[in-house]
């Protein structure tokens, strides 16, 4: 890991949650979640209005010095005149809205790209995906904005895509990608890694002679609480394969 930087005001935000959090930004672009582009942050287990997340950097290349504290308004701390990600507001609106969200991850995941933009439903077709039981729904922003860029550049597209995705644990995003949550940093890389997987495999199963077997709601319940006892085993691996020193 990265040796820590001179303290910036992070409101008592743990040194755990920040390295963590540098931890999953690399995890995420190892497993090609995230290329140059996306972004993971947690809440401050200091100060739970605010957010902390890399400045507007490639994942690969965030350490403990990159990191940026926000408020509840999504805006850097006075002071912090680093450039800040434009989609910040994703953040910042979910985590108003969804009071037990610790960590959220924004993806453009080309394997979930083609579940956002046809009728064909993402849905858990093996157990590590079991989460998405509760729904994948497609925010799609044309609804909110008719001109845009397709970026959640403000508060209100923020706020619009928070209530898209409800009380789910993913939200796609029409010709964008997706956003996952969790009430943990590993959960929430957890999710991210396997919502990706889960849609590489539904989309080769959708190949063969179906119909295709998804889980039903129960084993979709069930199976997501057996696998948030067991998180640690993967996050452990991860952090090792990641952060190991070459």
């Amino acid at each position: 890991m990265d040796a820590m930087p001179k303290r910036r005001k992070t409101a008592g935000a743990s040194r755990k949650l920040i390295e963590d959090l540098v931890a999953a930004s690399r995890i995420l672009a190892k497993h090609e979640v995230l290329d140059a582009y996306g972004h993971v942050s947690a809440r401050s287990d200091g100060r739970p209005d605010r957010f902390l997340m890399s400045r507007s950097l490639a994942p690969a290349l965030v350490t403990a010095a990159d990191l940026m504290e926000l408020d509840a308004g999504s805006e850097p701390l006075p002071g912090d005149k680093r450039k800040a990600f434009i989609e910040r507001y994703i953040h910042g609106e979910i985590y108003r809205a969804r009071p037990e969200a610790k960590a959220i991850v924004h993806s453009h995941s080309a394997a979930v790209i083609p579940y956002g933009v046809t009728r064909t439903k993402l849905r858990p077709i093996y157990h590590m995906g079991s989460f998405l039981w509760s729904g994948t729904p497609v925010f799609d922003i044309r609804k909110v904005k008719r001109e845009n860029d397709l970026l959640v550049r403000d508060r209100h597209l923020g706020e619009a895509l928070a209530a898209s995705l409800g009380s789910c644990a993913c939200v796609l995003m029409r010709g964008h990608g997706m956003t996952v949550v969790g009430e943990s940093i590993p959960e929430a890389v957890f999710r991210a890694i396997y919502t990706q997987m889960n849609a590489r495999l539904q989309s080769q199963a959708g190949l063969l002679e179906g119909p295709i077997e998804f889980l039903s709601d129960i084993e979709g319940r069930l199976s997501t609480a057996a696998n948030r006892g067991t998180l640690e085993r993967p996050w452990e691996l991860w952090k090792r394969e990641t952060l190991a020193k070459k």
